[in-house]
């Protein structure tokens, strides 16, 4: 137990208003969890140093040939818009073709059952996707014209996706109508370029909660992994919304395995979210841990305002305070000073105090010249601690001492000391 004398040589003025325990109406509790922290070792570097007596290198060797570096032929490759526009007229035109690419589903204006077909070149078609490739070798010839079948999408996305075969040219607008079916036809026939373009399409803003789950189990059937983690993200953040739509209810009685998953998706989200706020809580309260060591220091050897050592006078000022937690500790070291319990246990306003400088004593290097009262007593105190509450302290010190290097040298946030 502490005695009133120890503290004597702290000299506190009176307070110019009539203090009581509400005058203290803060908390700080020492939550001390036994957390591993990791630690990193700056990089270092050996600056190289030149020679000018070195003489010059030799020549660089000879480049090797285009024929036998595909990778610059095609680093090097550019192709002009007039190209672009001739391949586009060839497939428009359709002169010398030789393959007709139907589609079962129909015209807009057509009935169903009236197929519609897309005039192609075969040796375009096989070179622009290894699959219509197999399929033009098994399709029957009649009339030197050879017939494939392509069932289940709209004749213009047949079209927008014949036409991109050759030409690599598309209009937005009908791009934006079809996506859907033309990713569906760039993964089916392997045309990775259309794929692509596709999936950054609908990731840009096609999304929406009516569609988000339709798109998402098309994602899935089509191999394309980023959108689909751009549709899970969708649909864990505008969940309430979406699982009362008719997408969700579909998917809900036909897939109930994807069902769970995205319902499971939605309570990780919410722990990493609870989690990720907890730690941001412990951070801030680290954080002002620190403060608080910054200003004990300053208050016991510089002073400030109407408080601090025997050799300053000190004056009134209403001047804010460089240190955030100043102002707090003054009324509570003030409080400390006239406390009649004053025993760790006995006030809790009194067992702030000696907490806060149990960690000072642990975190400073010179307790011999230290202006802290009990820096040195708390040193030697430490030497007959249980081996548990050593780790724990041991512990906290660390995460006090992370928080003031992830601070940086950018001043920190008002501290709720205050």
């Amino acid at each position: 137990m502490a005695s009133p004398d120890i503290y004597s040589a702290w000299p506190i003025p009176p307070p110019s208003t009539s203090s009581s325990s509400s005058s203290t109406a803060y908390s700080l509790d020492l939550e001390i969890r036994l957390d591993e922290s990791q630690q990193t070792s700056p990089s270092t570097s050996t600056p190289t140093s030149y020679n000018s007596t070195i003489p010059p290198p030799p020549p660089p060797p000879p480049l090797p040939s285009p024929k036998n570096n595909n990778n610059k032929y095609y680093s090097c490759c550019s192709v002009p818009k007039e190209t672009l526009e001739t391949w586009d007229k060839v497939f428009k035109e359709g002169h010398g073709a030789d393959v007709y690419v139907i589609s079962t589903h129909g015209q807009d204006q057509a009935p169903s059952s009236s197929p519609s077909y897309v005039l192609a070149h075969s040796f375009i078609l096989g070179a622009a996707s290894p699959v219509l490739a197999d399929l033009l070798e098994q399709a029957k010839i009649k009339n030197g014209m050879r017939y494939i079948n392509i069932p289940g999408v709209p004749y213009n996305a047949l079209h927008i996706f014949i036409r991109f075969l050759y030409s690599s040219c598309y209009e937005k607008e009908e791009l934006n109508k079809f996506v859907l079916h033309l990713l569906l036809l760039s993964h089916s026939y392997s045309v990775s370029s259309l794929k692509r373009i596709c999936v950054e399409l609908i990731e840009e803003g096609w999304l929406t909660n009516e569609n988000v789950v339709d798109v998402l189990q098309l994602a899935r059937n089509c191999d394309a992994p980023r959108l689909s983690l751009v549709c899970i993200r969708w649909i864990v953040k505008h969940f309430k919304a979406i699982s009362s739509t008719q997408g969700w209810k579909v998917m809900k009685s036909v897939n109930p395995a994807l069902e769970q998953e995205l319902l499971e998706a939605v309570v990780e989200a919410d722990t990493t979210k609870e989690e990720r706020l907890k730690r941001m809580e412990e951070k801030k309260v680290y954080l002002q841990l620190h403060e608080a060591m910054e200003a004990i220091v300053h208050i016991c050897r510089d002073g400030c305002r109407t408080i601090g050592p025997r050799d300053k006078v000190l004056k009134g000022s209403q001047v804010a305070c460089g240190f955030p937690a100043c102002k707090g500790l003054e009324t509570l070291v003030r409080h400390f000073s006239i406390c009649k319990t004053r025993v760790p246990g006995g006030c809790l306003h009194c067992k702030r105090m000696w907490q806060l400088l149990d960690l000072h004593s642990r975190l400073c290097n010179d307790p011999l010249t230290c202006k802290v009262p009990l820096c040195s007593h708390f040193k030697e105190k430490v030497v007959h601690q249980c081996k548990k509450d050593e780790a724990k302290w041991k512990v906290l010190v660390s995460k006090v001492i992370a928080a003031k290097n992830a601070r940086g040298p950018f001043p920190a946030h008002r501290s709720s000391f205050t």
